[in-house]
């Protein structure tokens, strides 16, 4: 009997050891849990400093959710947006994407101070913004999920990769959804997550193309609304101007619902890479005309997206570190 249970220790220890030992060597996988026992505080302290952030600006909702977006598109969800450019790394914060208009790096760096005092070297800056990007959804009245956490921070960044994985305002359909694509996404996260698009504001020189000149022969986007296309016109003149700001949705710009895809449906989607969801492809444009009906499907479907795109590949286990301040790597 002794020796059967020393050879079944042994058949045990064979099988599965290694697999403990693989399963380590390779990350963990995401938890909403990961937090409880290291930094049990954690989701409080954030959403307090983001419902502070909030209150004074609005806008700041739509910032934090863009950043998230921006920096999980580039070598995944792993806080290299919000690296300052140093003699090692080129900041993605100078991309054409992110120059003149990422913001909220000052929210983030409020949040890591309060994390570091509570819990030192244990919540990465990619769950903190991670956690922002969400309680930014609930704070303007949309849906909530749970996080999974774990993340960890990366060591560098990349400049070509934001310059080219982020999709433009005025990308046609396909390459938008090409580049959504390349990161594990398809047609329905790609219209569910444009619907953040239901706050914030846009750049005239993000659309200024579509009242002017859209496909480079000197006349305006025709599937643009014509009296919308005459407002944003004072808003927006053919030179100068370029940091002036319109609404994304024009009914409800500070609360999240599903006023975005209603104006999609009446050709009054401010940017091209918005209109196009309707205009150019059939499978996006019955999406769009579903999540206009009804809101309780378009915040469902937001929520499973962002926890899709917030999965992106994390670094985990022993990859990258715990930075002490999110715009630089630990010495």
């Amino acid at each position: 009997m002794a020796r059967l249970s020393t050879f079944l220790l042994v058949i045990y220890l064979l099988c599965f050891l290694p697999l403990c030992l693989c399963h380590k060597s390779s990350g963990g996988k995401l938890s909403p849990y990961y937090y409880a026992h290291s930094c049990p505080q954690a989701g409080e302290i954030v959403r307090s400093v983001v419902a502070k952030a909030v209150a004074r600006e609005t806008r700041m909702a739509a910032s934090l959710i863009r950043l998230h977006f921006h920096d999980c598109f580039v070598k995944g969800c792993d806080g290299s947006l919000l690296l300052d450019s140093s003699g090692r790394i080129a900041s993605e914060k100078n991309s054409n994407p992110n120059r003149k208009s990422a913001r909220g790096f000052d929210v983030v760096d409020q949040i890591k101070a309060q994390l570091e005092k509570e819990c030192p070297g244990t919540v990465s800056c990619a769950d903190a913004l991670t956690l922002a990007a969400r309680d930014s959804s609930v704070l303007t009245g949309g849906p909530s999920w749970m996080v999974p956490l774990g993340r960890r921070d990366s060591r560098s960044a990349s400049l070509s990769g934001s310059n080219n994985n982020i999709p433009a305002p005025n990308n046609t359909f396909q390459t938008i959804l090409k580049k959504f694509k390349r990161q594990g996404l398809d047609v329905t996260d790609l219209v569910a997550l444009s619907g953040s698009h239901t706050i914030g504001f846009s750049r005239c020189t993000s659309f200024r193309q579509r009242l002017y000149n859209q496909s480079g022969n000197g006349r305006p986007d025709m599937t643009l609304e014509q009296s919308f296309a005459a407002n944003l016109r004072q808003r927006c003149p053919r030179s100068g101007g370029d940091q002036n700001l319109s609404v994304l949705d024009k009914v409800s710009p500070a609360k999240f619902d599903n006023s975005y895809f209603k104006n999609l449906v009446e050709n009054m989607g401010l940017l091209s890479s918005d209109q196009v969801l309707f205009s150019s492809n059939d499978k996006s444009r019955e999406l769009v005309k579903k999540y206009a009906e009804d809101q309780g499907e378009f915040f469902k479907q937001f929520a499973e997206s962002m926890i899709k795109m917030g999965n992106i590949s994390p670094l985990t286990g022993s990859s990258g570190e715990i930075r002490k301040n999110c715009r630089k790597i630990n010495s």
